[in-house]
């Protein structure tokens, strides 16, 4: 079938991004979603391509559960939003954006303190830097933010190298999870040849797709949280299989993060009740999709795109 593509409008700035494009189309076995960001090449952008075709012609692994745990994703807005946002989700876990460029390490404790008071002594926190401290600021920081969150789960990526991540593990009690040094490395099993990471963050679609990440998460020794790359209900659903699929689960997963767009392409998009999030194949709705057609312009751009990366597959 004819990827359609969609241009859908974010509410909040997240990952310098106010709209998130991409395309869905339908296979054998049902609907997938490829969606690689707009800064990424037609390299960089094949195993998005590779997941997507998996999930459009493959069946997914048995599930071993039938609902995954979800935490809520706080970008990085002011402590009165960030607040508003964890009590509307339902969610015992909030991940929270910090180290946000223009940002000071003062706004990311003000919003992990609102964080805290609104999640309440039994919810969970966990902080993601996305690679933004050098190995120093990641341990002053890291000190600081447990003391506001009394208690951090855990720090996602708080450097860039995998190298500077060993060095914060030496240096600090909170567990560090390890995401860009998986997804975007050469080698994705270097974080435990280092010991650079307690925990692996696995993205299906960077990562070539749930059978793939499959293989990774037995190989890599480490606990796995599921994330989301900011998908579409279609492209969620693909991670929740994975999750799903997992002999264990012991942290929420990453893929509460609807919140983010303001639209999908489904009737119903996977909104957390209670904390989970429903294992299954999730269909395109004509209606909905309308409502987040791309203009012709966006279509063909991503069109254009669609052949560069085939070509890289090919």
């Amino acid at each position: 079938m004819q990827p359609r593509t969609f241009s859908i409008p974010m509410p909040t700035r997240f990952r310098g991004i106010t709209r998130r494009e991409g395309m869905v189309f339908e296979g054998p076995a049902g609907w997938a979603e490829f969606s690689p960001f707009l800064d990424y090449d037609a390299r960089e952008s094949a195993p998005w391509l590779a997941a997507a075709i998996d999930s459009a012609e493959r069946e997914w692994p048995q599930p071993l559960r039938t609902h995954v745990p979800v935490n809520c994703t706080v970008p990085a807005v002011g402590p009165e939003q960030a607040a508003a946002i964890v009590r509307r989700s339902g969610c015992s876990t909030a991940k929270v954006k910090v180290a946000e460029k223009g940002q000071r390490l003062a706004d990311d404790i003000e919003r992990v303190e609102a964080v805290r008071d609104a999640i309440g002594a039994g919810g969970r926190v966990r902080v993601d830097a996305n690679g933004g401290w050098s190995v120093d600021e990641a341990v002053g920081a890291i000190t600081a933010l447990a003391i506001a969150a009394h208690g951090l789960e855990y720090v996602e990526q708080p450097c860039a190298s995998v190298e500077d991540l060993a060095a914060v593990r030496r240096r600090v009690d909170v567990p560090i999870a390890a995401d860009e040094s998986i997804r975007r490395a050469d080698d994705p099993f270097r974080v435990v040849e280092l010991e650079a990471a307690d925990i692996a963050v696995l993205k299906v679609a960077p990562l070539g797709g749930v059978h793939a990440c499959l293989r990774i998460a037995e190989q890599i020794g480490l606990p796995v949280v599921v994330s989301s790359a900011v998908d579409t209900s279609i492209g969620l659903a693909a991670g929740l299989a994975l999750a799903a699929a997992l002999p264990e689960l012991p942290y929420a997963c990453g893929l509460g993060t609807t919140s983010l767009l303001d639209g999908d392409v489904v009737a119903h998009p996977l909104v957390p009740v209670d904390g989970l999030l429903p294992v299954g194949r999730q269909q395109l709705d004509p209606a909905a999709y309308e409502a987040v057609a791309a203009d012709d312009e966006t279509d063909a751009r991503w069109q254009a795109r669609l052949s560069a990366v085939r070509a890289v597959l090919a």
